[in-house]
């Protein structure tokens, strides 16, 4: 009798538990961003460049670390991340320029490279089955808004009793102590009837010449640039537009009496909603094209972005637009991902995910940076929401034509006579 593969490992339940502290972290920034400015006097822009410099550096810290497990192993590269988060994160809190907190993004944003998504959806995937891999990477990538709900209101708690700085010291703790579930992440040997025996270099030259991966590179932009956004600016956003939250309203009953809370409770609320939908992207990458299940998420989110912005913003409005988002939040990553592998082989999924994932952390640089420069121009954030739709229109756009076949199974071009 054949015992059927278990979707629930331990490398899966190791891989959960550091992706949910790093992202509960990561999540968090948008927080900070008002406490840190009224204290130094800072302009808008100002910390907002810093965050945008943080997601810039994640990106091009991913397909590093992800060269890096794979040349030394899984283990060492998730620890040299980890430790690179913690300084950062320590050093940020003494910090008291923006050209100080600005260099010091990169440490965090390269230390998130190491504990995010590039390295352990590459070893779950290649310790997950055929049948169970989207599920997982699904999975996985709901642990992340799993993070997210814990990460703002637990920053947001932490300051009603000690200064930010010190918030700071306690997530580089956690970060740290993110480590202990390294004993079960016992990641496999690359394996498998889809593995490519060439080298990293063959497989990535064959990769930049394939239309299809350079239309995948263009589409992850856009789910970099609203994520960035609204990580960095919703909470802000929200303090400014809703104001102070009725007496007697169901909000102000169950605690929420200040836009701040909202501004934190909102992005909770999007990784709360998230975890479903990642976990629904899953299930159905495996059951359907994952590039037109990709089209239809960015359609949607266009549309959820635009009504919102075009509607009055109340605090209904804003749980609403958080909810919806949330659905479609992080959906696209285990079907990028999981494109990625599939198209590619597993062997250098973690680089070639990686370099995919560049371009999702250009367009979060553009997001959370130009979501501070706009705002100090024009006093608002209308221009950047309407940007975002634009992205996510075309980023819909350019899924349709990708060929979702192996490398190795497509026919030959044909010859000229």
């Amino acid at each position: 009798m054949v015992r059927r593969a278990s979707l629930f490992t331990p490398v899966l339940i190791g891989g959960c538990i550091i992706i949910l502290i790093s992202f509960a972290i990561r999540a968090s920034f948008g927080v900070f961003q008002i406490p840190i400015a009224d204290e130094f006097g800072w302009l808008r822009a100002e910390f907002s460049l810093a965050i945008a410099i943080q997601n810039l550096a994640w990106g091009i810290g991913q397909p590093i670390f992800g060269a890096i497990a794979e040349r030394f192993g899984d283990r060492k590269a998730i620890v040299l991340g980890a430790i690179l988060y913690a300084v950062g994160l320590i050093l940020s809190a003494y910090a008291i320029t923006p050209g100080q907190h600005q260099i010091l993004e990169v440490l965090v944003g390269f230390g998130i490279a190491g504990t995010g998504f590039g390295v352990i959806l590459a070893i779950v995937g290649r310790a997950t089955p055929d049948t169970h891999r989207s599920m997982a990477l699904g999975i996985v990538t709901a642990a992340g808004s799993g993070g997210q709900i814990v990460g703002p209101p637990l920053a947001e708690a932490l300051m009603a009793f000690i200064p930010w700085q010190g918030v700071f010291l306690i997530f580089a703790g956690m970060i740290l102590l993110a480590l202990c579930a390294l004993p079960i992440l016992r990641s496999p040997a690359p394996a498998g009837k889809d593995v490519h025996e060439e080298s990293l270099g063959a497989i990535m030259h064959k990769a930049f010449r394939d239309p299809s991966f350079t239309l995948i590179f263009a589409g992850f932009f856009s789910c970099g640039y609203q994520l960035g956004f609204v990580t960095a600016h919703f909470p802000a956003f929200v303090t400014e537009m809703c104001g102070p939250i009725a007496p007697g309203s169901l909000l102000h009953s169950v605690g929420i009496t200040t836009a701040s809370a909202l501004g934190a409770v909102a992005i909770a609320l999007i990784g709360l909603a998230n975890i479903g939908g990642t976990i629904l992207a899953g299930w159905l990458g495996s059951r359907f094209p994952r590039k037109y299940l990709l089209a239809w998420i960015y359609t949607g989110r266009t549309l959820a972005a635009g009504l919102f912005i075009l509607l009055p913003i109340t605090p209904l409005s804003v749980i609403v637009f958080s909810l919806v988002m949330g659905a479609l939040w992080l959906a696209t990553v285990p079907l990028t991902s999981g494109l990625v592998g599939y198209i590619y082989g597993l062997r250098y999924m973690g680089t070639l995910y990686g370099i995919v994932f560049f371009s999702h952390q250009l367009g979060s640089f553009l997001g959370v940076w130009l979501g501070g420069a706009l705002y100090d121009i024009y006093g608002d954030y209308t221009a950047v929401w309407w940007i975002g739709v634009g992205v996510g229109a075309l980023s819909a756009v350019v899924h349709l034509p990708v060929k979702e076949i192996p490398l190795g199974e497509r026919p030959a071009p044909a010859v000229a006579a």
